[in-house]
């Protein structure tokens, strides 16, 4: 396949696919999620569920707009979540009695009792990235600054 040659060859280096930052963190991501639907189907939970579990775990009765911020996401994309998850039986949604804006979320006994089914998924994944713990803890601390610096930059 030819090169246009508009281009120099620097330039036609850096738009190879294999250059790119982003399609190393993509790829990635859908390995990472394969491993992840693999682990989370014993919970019956997906991906996306589990993380608001997470949270939860950590921080139980709050509010949708408390989840969006924490996972990034907002209140269109969490709200269909929710509702599954409170069909599930795993989460309870109610207006809050300060303001009736906001929803709170809680977990609900069964919600709780399936943290302790959980516990298994990280231990899963360490053994799958095939890294040391080590080397885990720097890779997440350089992607969290990674998404740090590109979320202050997409700011307005």
């Amino acid at each position: 396949m030819a090169t246009p040659s508009s281009l120099d060859s620097k330039a036609a280096r850096a738009l190879k696919l294999d250059n790119q930052l982003c399609f190393a963190l993509y790829s990635t991501s859908l390995a990472m999620t394969k491993i992840y639907r693999k682990l989370l189907a014993r919970l019956d939970l997906t991906y996306p569920q589990y993380l608001v579990m997470l949270v939860l775990w950590e921080n139980d009765e709050i509010t949708v707009s408390a989840i969006g911020e924490r996972l990034f996401l907002d209140s269109a994309t969490l709200t269909p979540l929710l509702k599954r998850l409170e069909a599930n039986g795993l989460v309870t949604r109610e207006r809050s009695a300060q303001d009736e804006r906001q929803v709170v979320i809680r977990l609900t006994r069964a919600g709780k009792a399936l943290q302790a089914k959980a516990a298994q998924v990280p231990e899963g994944i360490y053994c799958s990235a095939g890294l040391s713990k080590e080397q885990l803890v720097t890779l997440k601390a350089e992607l969290e600054g990674l998404r740090a610096n590109l979320h202050t930059d997409a700011e307005p």
